[in-house]
């Protein structure tokens, strides 16, 4: 028997014996169900329309439903109109309605149409799920439409009464558009992005927006998600990093459009201090053209090279302030030798490209000048101002963490820090030495203190410089290589010096023990589970693959981002997880002039078919029946009484 007081507590939500029953038979028969459908993307990098494109369209599940729905009927233009009218319905009404097409043939047939294919997406629902997605305005009328019985007479006339009476009192553009999102809204059960929503695609905040309305989402943070919450948390690193990074993907309307930072000061600070200089090794890669904020590249250019150098400034007096970071070789400010015009990295010394620094003083080159340090400050609480930013951010941390275990699956975005010999790596945390699963744990606890700690402690300032660390050091989670050889990129010719090491773990992982090993250290079964991982783009183009280690390992980072397709071949993956089979969706390069289904391969064939009664939730659901098992009994033996006795 169970806690008696909570009983108690139980039987005010199930007063009576008949309702605790009921709830037991309605908890039993949805554990008999299969279970949703559960998409994984990774690496979106502010691809919003591609993303928004993919989410609607479920990675092409929502074509072949209309391919098999009606295949054999209608031709395939027509199929392919109808699959993006669910996308995009709002777009695609009033492209009908100017093309004079909508008329009231069009919308019952349509109606009809959409009206199977949600029959279809919602068979494996039960009933009071299905209504709890409908828009409140049609939920009678699309319920009764769902459940017809058409070997009745009347109910077939009752149908096309109230499709007849939905086109008679004008509101069948609002109905399409209600079916079409519950259709999406069906389709997609679960959704997992593993890490790096942010940085070089253009605009982050709307997908940020799109998955704030998601009904069921989870983040697995990502190197450049992280380096937004520093910047967020005050971190001035990150501030100039999240800059860095946008200016030089030209990518201003994120920046100010989007979330409200102010660059006036920093384009009149480096329109002034560079004035002469080209800035040639800082021209921005334009990739997508700017709606809201363009920027001249001239100007650009200045911008991105005044951020660099105060980053490289920042982040040295950083690495002075914690030697336990170990990464004194990236002190490269201080190794440039100012007269010859070299710089000294490991035991070899280069040439530098450019030697324009004004505002660097070689005696102290990590000292910011005044005009830096005032435009600094500006910038940090621009970032710290901006209340859209931190609706996000707060977003991030209340649906986010660094790794979810979730129905035999364990996901993250970097990986997990591994030696050479294949155990893993070790991080001295508060004088404890962590690693796997307890390493991962304590960062997140960091990550968590950077933001929500009060201003002002030394825990959160040591939180704050870790956010810094967490982008770019050799131990981190999310980055996964032995340093960051951006300076290198700007000034060193020699392209030895570029080389980012990886960590061990991405050679070892491929193995299929070493993923066990990993499993076993999360408390996952090494026998059904797997491994879901972003981060790295798989390159098809030279015969990679995204299943590896026997299939215990699925890396999903497939180029989303187009600054990667050269390097792919493709535009990503969307591992999908349903009842029957795991299936990987490959992303053609998005044209939204052209079709862009993705091609889907099914990967894995399960044993049996999954029912919700197998998966996390379904043991909630067990938990709960046990419960509501026991408050039976309670009433039964007259410990509680009902309500009404």
């Amino acid at each position: 028997m169970r806690d008696l007081a909570y009983l108690k507590l139980l039987a005010r939500e199930y007063p009576s014996l008949k309702a605790a029953s009921s709830e037991i038979i309605n908890l039993m028969a949805i554990c008999s169900l299969p279970k949703g459908t559960e998409y994984f993307f990774s690496d979106l990098h502010g691809e919003y329309e591609a993303f928004i494109y993919l989410l609607r369209s479920a990675s092409g599940i929502i074509r072949e439903k209309i391919r098999e729905t009606f295949g054999h009927i209608i031709p395939e233009d027509a199929q392919m109109e109808l699959a993006n009218l669910i996308y995009y319905p709002d777009r695609n009404l009033a492209r009908l309605a100017q093309e004079g097409r909508d008329t009231g043939d069009w919308q019952r047939i349509t109606m009809n149409r959409l009206v199977q294919i949600c029959r279809e997406v919602s068979s494996k629902y039960t009933r009071s799920k299905v209504r709890k997605k409908m828009p409140k305005e049609f939920a009678y009328i699309i319920d009764e439409l769902l459940h017809v019985d058409y070997n009745d007479e009347n109910k077939r006339v009752y149908y096309q009464e109230i499709i007849h009476s939905i086109i008679e009192t004008q509101v069948a553009d609002k109905f399409i558009v209600a079916l079409c999102e519950l259709i999406q809204n069906l389709t997609i059960d679960n959704l997992h992005i593993i890490g790096d929503i942010f940085d070089r695609g253009p605009r982050a905040d709307i997908i940020m927006n799109e998955l704030m309305q998601f009904h069921d989402v989870d983040i697995q943070w990502g190197n450049h998600d992280i380096s937004w919450m520093g910047a967020a948390t005050g971190n001035s690193a990150c501030v100039c990093n999240v800059l860095r990074i946008a200016i030089s993907y030209n990518s201003f309307d994120v920046l100010e459009d989007g979330y409200g930072i102010n660059l006036r000061a920093l384009s009149m600070f480096a329109a002034k201090t560079y004035r002469d200089d080209p800035c040639e090794r800082f021209i921005p890669k334009i990739l997508d053209q700017n709606i809201c904020d363009a920027v001249d590249p001239g100007l650009a250019a200045k911008m991105h090279k005044a951020i660099a150098v105060i980053q490289f400034k920042v982040e040295g007096q950083i690495i002075k302030r914690h030697p336990e970071y170990k990464m004194e070789d990236r002190l490269l400010l201080e190794a440039i030798d100012y007269h010859e015009g070299t710089v000294a990295i490991g035991d070899n010394r280069y040439p530098m490209l450019d030697m324009e620094f004004p505002t660097i003083d070689p005696t102290c080159p990590l000292q910011l000048t005044k005009e830096e340090e005032e435009l600094l400050n500006t910038l940090v609480l621009s970032f710290r101002h901006s209340d859209l930013l931190h609706k996000h951010i707060r977003f991030l941390y209340s649906h986010g963490a660094l790794y979810k275990c979730y129905n035999g699956n364990l996901l993250y975005h970097g990986c997990i820090p591994m030696r050479a010999d294949g155990s893993f790596e070790e991080m001295i945390c508060d004088g404890e030495a962590l690693s796997g699963r307890a390493l991962m744990d304590y960062i997140g606890e960091q990550i968590h203190k950077a933001y929500f700690l009060s201003d002002g402690s030394q825990k959160k300032e040591d939180a704050r410089d870790f956010m810094w660390y967490l982008w770019c050091g050799a131990k981190s989670p999310v980055f996964g290589k032995d340093k960051m050889t951006t300076f290198e990129h700007y000034f060193v010719a020699e392209k030895a010096t570029h080389k980012e090491h990886l960590n061990p773990y991405y050679k070892l992982s491929q193995s299929e023990e070493v993923c066990d090993r990993i499993l076993e250290d999360f408390g996952l079964p090494c026998r059904s589970s797997h491994i879901i991982n972003g981060h790295m783009p798989v390159k098809i183009k030279d015969g990679e693959t995204p299943v590896k280690a026997n299939g215990k390992l699925f890396v999903i980072d497939g180029g989303l981002s187009k600054a990667y397709q050269k390097c792919t071949g493709i535009a990503g993956y969307t591992l999908i997880y349903n009842s029957r089979h795991l299936a990987l969706a490959e992303h053609k390069p998005f044209n939204p002039n052209h079709e862009s289904t993705p091609k889907v391969s099914i990967v894995e064939k399960m044993k049996n078919r999954v029912m919700v009664g197998d998966t996390d939730k379904g043991r909630e659901l067990q938990e709960m029946i046990d419960d509501l098992q026991d408050l039976v009994m309670a009433y039964r033996r007259g410990d509680i009484k009902e309500i009404g006795e």
